[in-house]
């Protein structure tokens, strides 16, 4: 704005222009320094993970940050870098760590840097909870022949599952008397491993797998498949049109059980005659029955177990053709 003033000199009136005002001097930018840090709580903790946090004041200058994070004051581990930009106030830092071991004091701090330097925050601790005891059972092989053999074995986790005492239980068929122990107590190995070998197997089983504690972890239930064992005579060619006789014996030795005669047809197998089981010996059942071969092709015996203690199960296939 121009101001005017007005002077008179020698009879003439001189116009005089008054000097723009000053402009403001622009504002300084703030000086770059190092980051400054703080260690903040950690949080979600499990086991085997938590969320360790923070605060970063980037000093006004592209800053990264991560955290430190170990079962003492040297750490050995870190999060990925993450950026806190380059502001100049502080923002929350957060990070996930994993892989943890239960019921272990670890250690962890905040780091961060930009081209002024690295600052380091305080040391803080976290406790992991303890993992609860839990067992992984399975039996191998699940499916036996009679007076075949299994073993019942897995692992135990949590904290506290090595050199851990555990005890096998069993409930056999018909599943009515309860889970009772079975065999000599275990104790685990330092990985939480165990195994339970079992001979002589003459029932379909349930099995189970306990601590000795008072209050027992207990495991889910595996169960044992017992197969039938049949042994089939039968000659292999035929005339066309005469009756063969099938005969054998099924293991164990059990009395009027059903057993069938049967001829693949297509994917399918188709039953031809039906029979029983008769006595044999100690050991041993027997059958025999005489079957019409009119057609070439793969026959078998299947042996029926009604009360449901054991599998029921064929014989080995056989291929029987008509002579000329």
């Amino acid at each position: 704005m121009i101001r005017i003033s007005r002077a008179v000199v020698t009879g003439l009136v001189v116009v005089a222009a008054a000097p723009a005002a000053a402009q403001a001097a622009p504002a300084k930018a703030p000086a770059v320094t190092k980051p400054s840090v703080a260690t903040g709580l950690a949080g979600s903790i499990t086991p085997q993970s938590a969320t360790v946090t923070g605060r970063v004041d980037p000093g006004g200058a592209p800053t990264n940050y991560r955290f430190e994070y170990g079962t003492s004051k040297k750490y050995g581990a870190r999060t990925a870098r993450a950026s806190a930009g380059f502001g100049i106030s502080p923002v929350a830092a957060t990070a996930g760590v994993s892989g943890l071991k239960s019921a272990t004091v670890y250690h962890y701090r905040i780091i961060a840097s930009n081209k002024k330097g690295l600052v380091k925050g305080a040391d803080r601790t976290f406790k992991t909870p303890k993992q609860p005891l839990g067992f992984a059972v399975a039996a191998n092989p699940s499916m036996v022949p009679f007076g075949g053999a299994t073993t019942i074995a897995g692992t135990l986790g949590g904290t506290g599952s090595t050199d851990r005492e555990v005890q096998l239980q069993a409930n056999p068929w018909p599943y009515t008397a309860g889970f009772q122990r079975i065999g000599n107590v275990q104790l685990t190995s330092k990985e939480g491993t165990f195994a339970f070998p079992l001979l002589g197997l003459g029932l379909n089983t349930q099995y189970r797998v306990a601590t000795t504690d008072k209050t027992p972890v207990v495991s889910d239930v595996v169960g044992t498949q017992v197969g039938v064992s049949v042994t089939t005579n039968v000659k292999r060619l035929v005339k066309k049109g005469n009756a063969l006789r099938f005969s054998g014996r099924v293991r164990p030795a059990r009395v009027g059980d059903a057993i069938g005669v049967q001829r693949l047809t297509g994917s399918k197998w188709v039953t031809l005659k039906g029979s029983r089981t008769k006595a044999g010996t100690d050991q041993y059942a027997s059958y025999a029955t005489r079957v019409r071969i009119r057609k070439s092709g793969t026959y078998r015996v299947f042996v029926q177990v009604a009360d449901g203690s054991l599998q029921s199960l064929p014989g080995s296939s056989i291929r029987i053709d008509l002579s000329r």
